[in-house]
């Protein structure tokens, strides 16, 4: 696992001021990685590093000569039109690149002149999905969504009898992955209303949010390798945020008996920034069961996972409805939540998806799952927030919310602070749902 080094020093600052601010999602400490261009232009598509309000060009410092050594390869490949082929050189390089950035972008250093040219204000920007996703795996990591949600179809027993012992996942659609700004319309699927002789073609009436996190594959491993729980790690890239939009009224008639289909695979949008697992260092938590509950098995468990495999990172979803755009209103928020909640990591996730020789490959996406909190505040799906419907959220400018209406506007956030660290986020997930298509 990474440690904290000299690049998460809280004292360090950057010669870019609004890195400085100490509320800034992106200060020296973070240097997340996106794909991006100038806004409305038709410049090709590349790599940048978030630090403040502004984005290192990658390519642009690059062909500046800022790079060289063990840090050019690296650089190259972050400059690049997607990010795939930074993550398929593995943690060390990465590394070896953000050391070189972190020095590069301090206060006093050498390579200031070269690099102010290579920015651009993320203000003018606009991004796509940060890499080419082979493939896309959702998880259902959190116990409180799992038993949330099972208690409203089996109030007896709403937890399944495997959920504490192995992580449960279904293959989803890569393809209809989006980034966060791209806005999309409102499915149609089949839908059968209680006590109805025959289902209907219609638009999603019961649209829903899921706030996750994706989990970006790094380096793969060949067809029939498994990766163990403490190499798990080495072959992640990076986190960013994750809204898994859900038909909850498509669902139900669709998913038995082999799972989730169209309810699930019209949209899901990934915040553009990743942050890197090195980044997240100092926010490492650690993960044990009570012990009274199922233990992992040994390929899912060490020492050293049980130590620092979790990560302590705050996380929010908003909406901000057609009404309160036009009051210039602040978003409400849905729900705050914590990663620390989770019951699976991201290195059990990787671990049992490989243990039976699966093929994971640079850029592949998993996604957490709904990650709500062990309270209703910390509830992370309208369909847990309303108790199925029947309850509504009342918004602070009086409007009422059961689903997803169109027009709403719904915006992820996230964030890690703590005493002696600098705070560092992931910026925003914004997602706004368009009426059905005719």
């Amino acid at each position: 696992m990474i440690e904290p080094n000299a690049t998460h020093d809280p004292a360090l600052r950057s010669w870019v001021a609004s890195a400085n601010d100490g509320i800034t999602d992106f200060p020296i400490q973070n240097l997340p990685f996106a794909i991006f261009r100038r806004k409305g232009s038709q410049e090709v598509w590349r790599g940048g590093v978030a630090i403040g309000d502004q984005i290192v060009d990658m390519a642009a410092a690059v062909a500046a000569g800022v790079f060289a050594g063990d840090a050019l390869a690296p650089a190259q490949a972050a400059a690049e039109s997607t990010l795939n082929h930074l993550m398929e050189m593995g943690g060390k390089p990465a590394s070896i690149l953000r050391k070189t950035l972190s020095k590069a972008l301090q206060t006093g250093s050498p390579h200031e002149g070269a690099l102010k040219p290579c920015m651009v204000a993320q203000s003018g920007a606009e991004y796509t999905v940060p890499c080419r996703i082979g493939d896309y795996t959702d998880f259902y990591t959190s116990i409180h969504h799992a038993t949330n949600i099972g208690r409203l179809f089996r109030p007896d027993n709403p937890l399944m009898p495997n959920y504490q012992w192995i992580p449960i996942g279904y293959h989803g659609r890569a393809s209809s992955v989006i980034v966060s700004g791209q806005d999309f319309h409102r499915p149609h699927g089949q839908v059968k209303a209680p006590g109805a002789d025959a289902p209907r073609l219609a638009p999603s009436a019961r649209l829903d949010i899921e706030l996750e996190l994706a989990v970006f594959v790094g380096q793969g491993n060949a067809l029939g390798d498994s990766v163990g729980i403490d190499a798990a790690e080495d072959h992640i890239f990076g986190l960013a945020l994750f809204n898994d939009w859900s038909a909850r009224d498509i669902q139900p008639w669709e998913y038995q008996p082999l799972g989730p289909f169209l309810a699930k695979n019209f949209a899901s949008t990934v915040s553009p920034w990743v942050v890197t697992l090195e980044a997240l260092a100092p926010y490492r938590v650690p993960f044990t069961r009570p012990a009274e509950e199922p233990q992992p098995l040994p390929y899912l468990a060490s020492s050293a996972h049980s130590a620092a495999g979790g990560f302590d990172i705050q996380l929010e979803a908003l909406i901000a409805t057609p009404r309160m755009r036009q009051e210039s209103s602040a978003p409400a928020r849905l729900a705050l939540t914590n990663y620390r909640h989770a019951y699976w990591t991201a290195a059990q996730m990787l671990a049992h998806h490989t243990v039976n020789g699966c093929n994971l490959q640079p850029g592949d996406l998993l996604g957490t799952g709904t990650l709500s909190g062990p309270t209703l505040d910390a509830a992370c799906a309208l369909i847990e927030l309303t108790a199925g419907g029947k309850n509504p959220v009342h918004l602070p400018n009086g409007e009422l919310r059961t689903w997803v209406e169109d027009g709403d506007a719904i915006i992820l956030r996230g964030w890690c602070e703590k005493p002696g660290a600098a705070r560092i986020g992931f910026g925003e997930c914004v997602g706004v749902v368009l009426p059905a298509k005719a």
